[in-house]
């Protein structure tokens, strides 16, 4: 099992540390729900080390990029981050990821931690125009400060202007007296902030500066517990729950990062799949009867007919009610549908609401 360049932190701080993709990783500090409040309301650092880079340089590395994600990769421009997916050539998904422009031939995308490998090759795969691939997962830590504090708990460690930032863009520069990390205004958790990269050999100092920055605004160590609960409460698909290599993303509700403006892997049959209409969806729902929705529950109609799946769900520790995501078949996708959720061979009634579940 992989360590992070904080792994000894963590454990120094008290985390409760799993296993997860490889790495050894903290879950949670003092709980979940304290944690996810602290990120809703104030600010909170994740150590997402685990978390893959690549880099792209060379002459064609957008037409790499155009060829194997679904977005449109040649609407960025330097600074300028986007999400986006690797569709297969089987209508599902390799992975979602976020695609950096560094500079016009160079680019940084970051991809699931589970998935490094898999993504590597898949992308290596359509390298068939000498584009220069540096993998600098190994190397590379990434801090998550998230919270509505984020920018003014940081501010004092950098130049750049952070409240001035816009959403999906980045800068490099010098943070904690570290040249040349990227800063950049993005994150899973719907609460706003920064996610921040550089090399392993500054994880101790930049951390350190990080605290004592942000000691004032009360900033705390936050685990991937209260990462899960943060991003589902906005409806952010994660993948290898909600999308997958079966799962289609024009039925995950990704139509918005597909583009066909240009070919992309298999982009004639999901433009095929959209037009002649899906046959299930990814919906967000939220419980009327008591009971926790869990990966995998089945999800039936009145009748008792099965009509989906759930993917994600847990208690949400801001709305204090049980939520959850899944794919049913067209047709019960609308809002306000009743569904059932049939929860250790009982059914437990919920309905269809629109994403965020945190407003």
């Amino acid at each position: 099992m992989k360590n992070t360049a904080l792994t000894d932190k963590h454990i120094s701080l008290g985390a409760k540390m799993v296993p997860f993709a490889g790495y050894n990783m903290p879950v949670q500090y003092e709980g979940i729900n304290a944690e996810h409040a602290v990120v809703r309301t104030a600010v909170g650092v994740f150590d997402v080390s685990h978390m893959g880079e690549f880099i792209l340089k060379g002459e064609h590395a957008l037409d790499l990029i155009q060829r194997v994600t679904s977005n449109d990769a040649s609407k960025l421009y330097d600074g300028k981050v986007q999400y986006s997916c690797l569709p297969n050539e089987d209508g599902g998904i390799v992975d979602d990821l976020l695609v950096y422009r560094l500079d016009e031939k160079t680019y940084m995308l970051v991809v699931n931690a589970s998935n490094i490998e898999k993504d590597w090759n898949w992308i290596q795969k359509y390298n068939d125009k000498g584009v220069e691939m540096h993998n600098i997962s190994d190397k590379t830590s990434l801090l998550a400060i998230q919270g509505p504090k984020a920018a003014e708990a940081l501010q004092s460690l950098t130049e750049v202007d952070l409240a001035s930032m816009e959403y999906y863009n980045f800068v490099k520069g010098t943070f904690a007296g570290i040249e040349n990390v990227i800063i950049s205004a993005t994150g899973y958790t719907g609460a706003g902030g920064f996610e921040i990269y550089f090399d392993n050999e500054h994880a101790d100092q930049i951390w350190n500066a990080i605290f004592e920055a942000g000691a004032p605004f009360n900033i705390k160590p936050i685990g991937l517990g209260a990462r899960d609960t943060l991003r589902l409460e906005m409806g952010f698909c994660l993948y290898g729950n909600d999308i997958d290599d079966t799962t289609s993303p024009i039925e995950a509700g990704l139509g918005w990062i597909t583009k066909f403006t240009k070919k992309f892997t298999n982009s004639e049959a999901l433009l095929a799949q959209k037009e002649a209409g899906i046959k299930s969806k990814l919906v967000g729902f939220e419980m009327i009867d008591r009971g926790i929705p869990r990966h995998d529950y089945e999800i039936v109609d009145a009748e008792g007919s099965v009509i989906g799946k759930v993917t994600s769900g847990t208690q949400s520790p801001s709305l204090q009610k049980a939520i959850g995501m899944g794919y049913v078949a067209k047709g019960m996708d609308k809002e306000g549908t009743e569904i059932y959720i049939n929860i250790r061979n009982t059914r437990i009634k919920a309905k269809i609401v629109k994403f965020p579940f945190y407003k």
